[in-house]
């Protein structure tokens, strides 16, 4: 458990000590997509300092949030514990409540395949999946590039670049139904500020291959109401 102890006997205080430290969280975060080599990790958040990394995976170790593993074939890999793995609603909902108030991405900020991913998985919606065929996506944004498989309620989402430990099975095969290519700007396609074809028309995502038609489903089936959409508190 991190050393800052804000004295209080409270299970939100419990929760702050044990992931409320600087990088805790967006550890966490990747950790959900799948186990993590320590590099994989550093990769994954290049802002953050090698002795912090370090010294979070400890505190969250000894937090009973974190375990280290043997994975085959890649040695040893970090990943979540059960204890850790009932943090995946509460960071899914953070994502959603976040997502409503990001601005334009700054100079220096990053996607990573595992921040797209829980991007991904946090603005999926399951119900209204389930009234759309399947669809199988090829999404890049930058050097990322994702397959996001949707059938009904189920949601599969596999890292085609940059690699990571395959986990789960083995990646896809065969052409996607639709291959698409956006910058950091597909938030405005998520939040429904853009309808796919003034997307395409403002060069904010390129069809690169495949039925163009199937964004309108990609669009209702990853979606997170924008801010002005969120109705105002009532006087």
């Amino acid at each position: 458990m991190a050393s800052r102890s804000y004295g209080q006997y409270c299970g939100v205080t419990t929760a702050v000590e044990l992931i409320g430290e600087r990088w805790a969280m967006l550890i966490v975060r990747d950790l959900l997509v799948g186990p993590r080599r320590y590099t994989d990790l550093k990769q994954g958040l290049p802002k953050i300092p090698t002795n912090i990394l370090s010294t979070r995976l400890k505190e969250l170790q000894e937090g009973g949030v974190v375990r280290r593993a043997p994975l085959y074939r890649t040695g040893l890999v970090y990943e979540l514990t059960d204890y850790g793995r009932e943090l995946e609603p509460i960071v899914l909902a953070l994502g959603r409540w976040g997502f409503r108030q990001m601005g334009e991405p700054g100079p220096d900020d990053v996607v990573t395949a595992d921040s797209l991913t829980m991007a991904l998985r946090t603005a999926f919606r399951a119900d209204a999946a389930a009234g759309l065929p399947a669809a199988d996506y090829e999404v890049h944004v930058g050097e990322v590039a994702l397959r996001v498989q949707v059938d009904g309620e189920h949601l599969r989402i596999a890292q085609l670049a940059p690699p990571a430990p395959p986990v789960g099975g083995r990646l896809p095969t065969g052409e996607a139904d639709l291959v698409f290519a956006a910058g950091p700007g597909i938030r405005r396609l998520i939040s429904g500020e853009l309808t796919p074809a003034e997307a395409i028309a403002q060069d904010v995502l390129a069809v690169v291959s495949g039925r163009a038609d199937l964004l309108e489903g990609f669009a209702s089936t990853f979606h997170i109401d924008s801010p002005a959409a969120v109705p105002a508190a009532a006087a």
